[in-house]
């Protein structure tokens, strides 16, 4: 079974992941409500106009994959599928950055695919967009984190590190770095320099993984490093230290032992007395399912996702309904390298996924689908917000 990374669920919230919980509370916070969010002020309207079936003239948010090059070697990459097959041009990219800011995108996340940052324009593209109004979020490994700290630092609105171990030993075993030494430390590095200078949020991204062999025993495992992960995190100057629980490659969560989830609740705990104003813990819907040991098929009744609407998926291959579908078929848009971003979008057919049979995994926008399709019969909420999060 192949343990992959739910970056579709997590990426896209200001504050880390995205349908994500203050770990050990009830309580919701309002940048990981992504249900919440349609209710802000410059949201509404298009929440609005998509309940009603009608079309956008642009998403409000795009996941954009620069590239699909990345330097690690990760066993367990979700995006090994994809990987090294090519990038955007330096002129499309940039080309496409301006058409994104001449549309009504609000924000993108850059994120992979790849490595987001081994484009080399991906510093004029940050600038592109960040001059535009645009928000940013970033998902990165880190190891580049440096050569583009001063945009970084300025222009982004939040950057989650993949990093998924407390230690050296155990990043190496489950992060190895293509260029056959530790990246560990360099990352490190580039996390606290990051931390003393950024204007937005930084995250520290720890996804639970095991390894087992035939016989189904575990042999290696960082089910052991969540508070040493968690409190360097905090020693870093991270504003969050996020846990996300693996997914098989269909994206369905794993249901653990009692004695694995236990182990991590344990740590969890401990962690929580780190908690303080400037540092919180985050768990993601995906870890809930599992520590409750909840179904992992999320049934769902109706046939279409409105949130495509709302948000896409752009990468070097194809434009794609969501993260969850990257460099599926089925659910291609169409290709970037061919036409514009207005004119692709205008084409697109965001009906491709069937919900009800092709997301049956547990789906970080679920809620969101839910509440967009009981809008018309609530009329216009008494009270909107001002807006807060547009990574919706």
């Amino acid at each position: 079974m192949t343990i992959i990374q739910d970056l579709a669920a997590t990426a896209g919230a200001g504050a880390g992941a995205g349908a994500g919980r203050t770990l050990g509370t009830d309580r919701i916070d309002r940048n990981l409500d992504l249900a919440g969010k349609l209710f802000q002020r410059s949201i509404y309207p298009s929440a609005a106009e998509v309940a009603q079936g009608r079309r956008l003239s642009s998403p409000l948010v795009v996941d954009l994959d620069p590239t699909t090059l990345c330097d690690l070697a990760c066993p367990e990459c979700i995006s090994a599928g994809v990987l090294h097959k090519g990038q955007l041009s330096r002129d499309r990219i940039v080309e496409l950055a301006h058409e994104l800011a001449a549309s009504s995108v609000k924000a993108v996340i850059l994120i992979g695919g790849g490595e987001p940052l081994m484009h080399r324009s991906i510093g004029t593209i940050m600038t592109i967009l960040h001059e535009a109004g645009i928000q940013l979020g970033l998902v990165t490994n880190g190891t580049l984190i440096g050569r583009y700290i001063d945009q970084i630092a300025e222009m982004v609105s939040w950057v989650r590190v993949s990093m998924d171990a407390g230690t050296m030993e155990t990043y190496d075993k489950f992060r190895p770095s293509r260029r056959k030494t530790s990246v560990f430390p360099t990352i490190l590095d580039n996390m606290r320099a990051l931390a003393e200078r950024k204007r937005g949020a930084l995250g520290y991204s720890f996804l639970l993984m095991q390894r087992r062999d035939a016989d189904g025993n575990v042999v290696d495992t960082n089910y052991h490093e969540v508070y040493d992960a968690g409190r360097l995190a905090k020693e870093l100057g991270c504003d969050y230290f996020e846990l996300k629980a693996m997914l098989d490659d269909d994206h369905f969560t794993v249901n653990q032992a009692p004695a694995d989830v236990a182990l991590v609740e344990e740590q969890v705990a401990r962690l929580r007395e780190l908690e303080d104003g400037s540092f919180h813990l985050l768990g993601s819907s995906n870890w809930e399912t599992v520590r409750h040991d909840h179904d992992p098929v999320q049934p769902k009744e109706y046939t279409t996702c409105k949130v495509a609407e709302l948000r896409t998926t752009v990468t070097p291959n194809g434009v794609f309904v969501c993260p969850y579908h990257r460099g599926n078929e089925k659910a291609r848009l169409g290709d970037i390298n061919e036409m514009s971003f207005a004119e692709l979008w205008e084409k697109a057919d965001t009906t491709v996924v069937d919900p009800s049979t092709d997301c049956r995994f547990h789906c970080a926008r679920h809620q969101t689908n839910l509440e967009i399709a009981a809008l018309p019969g609530r009329g216009r909420p008494v009270e909107l917000s001002d807006d807060f999060d547009p990574f919706i």
